[in-house]
């Protein structure tokens, strides 16, 4: 059985403010109610509705100018990384979207979340890698990362 909420707040992958979502009892009750996300759908709320409608769509032209700002800052950037690699020239860790996001912010002074760098598995490669940022309102912007081999300094024999 399905429970009719009004959200409040935007929840990735289930709605914006002001939209009414079906949720199973278990998310309602544990995790959007909680924290005061959503509020259960009955005649108060509805009112609310349009209200929560109009806020959420001047927030989206706000949001919507900033990310194509910062947008404009990010495409193009190439940032650098230098890894440690065996003899093989095989990786000994990985480059993860949260470790992008952190040389971009180093970059440009633009803070990221991780979920914002579309990388689906870490990187375990050196080389060249092209990547996309997504930002607010469905905006994206184009990177460069480059992972380079930390030389390896041979002992004299």
């Amino acid at each position: 059985m399905a429970n009719k909420l009004l959200l409040i707040e935007d929840v990735e992958d289930l709605g914006r403010s002001g939209d009414i979502v079906n949720v199973r009892p278990g998310y309602a009750r544990n995790f959007l109610l909680p924290r005061k996300f959503a509020v259960v759908a009955d005649r108060s709320a509805l009112r609310m509705q349009a209200r929560l409608q109009e806020q959420r769509r001047l927030k989206a032209i706000e949001d919507r100018k900033e990310a194509e700002g910062s947008a404009e800052k990010l495409t193009g950037v190439t940032v650098e990384t230098v890894v440690k690699v065996d003899h093989d020239g095989h990786m000994y860790g990985s480059v993860s979207a949260q470790d992008v996001a952190h040389l971009l912010q180093e970059k440009t002074g633009i803070a990221l979340e991780r979920r914002a760098v579309q990388l689906k598995h870490a990187i375990k490669e050196t080389g060249t890698h092209n990547l996309n940022v997504k930002l607010k309102e469905g905006v994206t912007a184009a990177i460069t990362l480059k992972i380079i081999a930390e030389e390896v300094k041979n002992a004299p024999v």
